[in-house]
């Protein structure tokens, strides 16, 4: 698949790379962009032989957020902003499709990450940074919230006094930072961040497809759960796998003492 604003490749056995390909505007998001994400990640959703995700950026930056200067077009058009703020009709999409999508995403955060593109990176399930990273909420410095979901994920990554300072002042953190404060999982040198992102993505998509699947799906809805309600829908997903065909290779292997050979394309 050929796109005009992304690049779509498959660096490794079940794992598929989104890299972000407007380089001299910073990746910064655009309609057509959004478009070819929600494309590329609905064919690779499809597609039963991808397990994972990996997300980055061409250039020196991950995500610069919107396009400003696109944004600034919309703001000059005659229709009512605050019936369609420009988030809404771009970024919103992509950030629900990463977050719902049977995928786990790892972000490989090559450069700058902010506004917008930092909350891409928020919705990714694991993030890994170069040490030239830089990340911040800085919306307000446009005159604007989080409206990418920011204020959603911060606060759950990195609790609500960070989160807030984060939002408010529009700071930037550099990878050090991000990693002390929970921001980011690891920080790798810049040359290290694809080989280390893709091995991080392989050595997940080596797991059965489904307890993948499954394991994405309850971290997610535990969000929104007090511990009897995550209990109940994990006991559920356990019993949906507790005939499949993984589960019994799984054990057989535990108890030979072997590496499980798994079907990729297994069902319960």
């Amino acid at each position: 698949m050929a796109y005009d604003t992304i690049l779509l490749d498959f660096p490794a056995d079940g794992v598929a790379r989104i890299t972000l390909n407007r380089p001299d505007r910073g990746n910064g998001v655009v309609p057509e962009m959004a478009a070819d994400l929600i494309d590329a990640l609905n064919a690779l959703e499809a597609n039963q032989d991808i397990r994972v995700l990996v997300l980055t950026g061409a250039g020196k930056q991950f995500c610069a957020g919107a396009d400003l200067i696109e944004f600034r077009r919309y703001l000059a058009e005659e229709h009512a902003v605050a019936q369609e703020p420009y988030n809404a009709r771009v970024l919103w999409p992509v950030t629900q499709k990463l977050v719902s999508s049977r995928l786990p995403v790892v972000a490989a955060i090559n450069g700058g990450a902010t506004a917008g593109g930092l909350d891409l990176a928020l919705a990714c399930d694991i993030r890994i940074a170069s040490t030239a990273a830089k990340m911040g909420e800085t919306y307000i410095k446009l005159g604007l919230n989080p409206g990418n979901g920011g204020t959603y994920f911060l606060p759950r990554l990195v609790g609500s006094g960070l989160a807030a300072e984060m939002a408010l002042t529009g700071d930037i953190l550099d990878a050090e930072r991000a990693l002390a404060i929970g921001l980011v999982n690891s920080v790798v040198a810049p040359d290290a961040l694809g080989d280390a992102a893709v091995a991080l993505a392989a050595r997940i998509a080596e797991r059965p497809r489904l307890a993948i699947e499954a394991t994405k799906q309850q971290l997610r809805q535990s969000w929104h759960m007090d511990l009897a309600g995550s209990m109940n829908a994990s006991f559920w997903a356990v019993a949906a796998l507790t005939y499949s065909d993984d589960l019994r290779e799984g054990v057989n292997a535990a108890i030979e003492k072997r590496a499980p050979v798994y079907n990729r394309k297994s069902k319960p």
